[in-house]
């Protein structure tokens, strides 16, 4: 089968103000797109993440401050303006299912059923739907295929289980063009650094302020970082080829980093490597080994992460950085 192309398409990204969204609104201007759709009710998302692809796509980015669980709302936007491809990023983050469990399961489960039956109505063609590792849980083996069980640890977790079971029910029973792609622990500029925040972020903060790196339990957990503009390539390649479609992709750089070797690259990357870090209690629910298996996303369509975790931890620190730099904060 020819392999598709995004050129002249109009094209919605769901949580597009948001982090790994943002980027990926970037990587969809150099497809000539006829318009880049933004959805986005800035529960995380920032208006000045998407500074960049304003000056990538002038008035071929359109914003709707909407929330995307609302299917009335977006059968509305995605009618008008005239969506024929979806890329369904919007989500409640893990941190807020450990404060509000039932709420986040309902809202994410929402968030991806409202689309897919939107999708099942014809009111568009395809779509890329955002998964989670977190999904698979503790790593029984690795790397972690995507014939992994799904072992879920949180109540986040558990709700993009149930967003990928809707969605590839949907494409089994309705024959819907939809692929899954399965993204691993993603990093990079623009990180929410505010409520819900990551460990990255976070970090830096904390060595800018002077107080001590504080690590859930012994930092010996692993996880999987990709750089978040090589997901952001991968979601553009996996709409192209057409093998994807009914298949669940994961989507890391196959390398397994601890956490206190993470700490360790960002204070090495901030030049402050006797900052001090402390230990705190385990996080509940936290998984103990994630790293990805990503054979299949090289045989299918060639993929093969770009940036490794050094390089792409300088341009983050370098990122934040300048930031802290524009509302008058400090470095170590």
């Amino acid at each position: 089968m020819s392999k598709l192309s995004l050129k002249n398409k109009s094209i919605l990204v769901t949580g597009g103000a948001g982090f790994i969204g943002s980027h990926l609104v970037d990587r969809l201007a150099a497809e000539s797109p006829t318009r880049v759709v933004v959805v986005d009710n800035l529960f995380l998302g920032k208006s000045s993440n998407l500074d960049d692809a304003r000056a990538l796509l002038g008035d071929k980015l359109i914003c709707h401050w909407q929330d995307a669980a609302d299917i009335e709302a977006m059968r509305e936007i995605v009618r008008k303006e005239k969506v024929q491809v979806v890329y369904d990023l919007a989500v409640i983050p893990l941190p807020a299912s450990l404060e509000k469990p039932m709420w986040t399961v309902m809202e994410n489960v929402k968030l991806t059923t409202s689309l897919c039956e939107l999708q099942r109505e014809g009111v568009f063609e395809t779509m890329v739907h955002f998964s989670s590792s977190e999904a698979y849980g503790s790593a029984m083996f690795v790397p972690i295929t995507e014939e992994h069980p799904l072992r879920q640890s949180t109540p986040y977790a558990a709700s993009k289980s149930a967003g990928d079971l809707v969605a590839l029910s949907y494409q089994h029973t309705f024959g819907l063009d939809l692929t899954v792609l399965r993204p691993f622990n993603n990093f990079g500029p623009r990180q929410n650094e505010g409520n819900f925040a990551g460990i990255i972020p976070i970090v830096i903060q904390r060595v800018q302020q002077g107080l001590p790196i504080i690590i859930n339990g012994d930092g010996l957990q692993t996880r999987d970082y990709i750089y978040v503009t090589d997901t952001a390539d991968a979601a553009v390649r996996m709409y192209e080829e057409p093998t994807t479609r009914g298949r669940v992709i994961n989507i890391g750089s196959g390398v397994e980093v601890a956490v206190n070797d993470l700490v360790a690259c960002i204070l090495e990357v901030m030049d402050c490597r006797n900052h001090p870090i402390e230990h705190g209690p385990d996080r509940h629910g936290d998984v103990r080994r994630h790293m990805a298996g990503t054979k299949l996303a090289e045989e299918v369509f060639g993929f093969a992460p770009k940036v490794s975790l050094r390089e792409g931890m300088k341009t983050t620190v370098e990122w934040y950085l300048s930031q802290s730099v524009k509302a008058g904060g400090a470095s170590c």
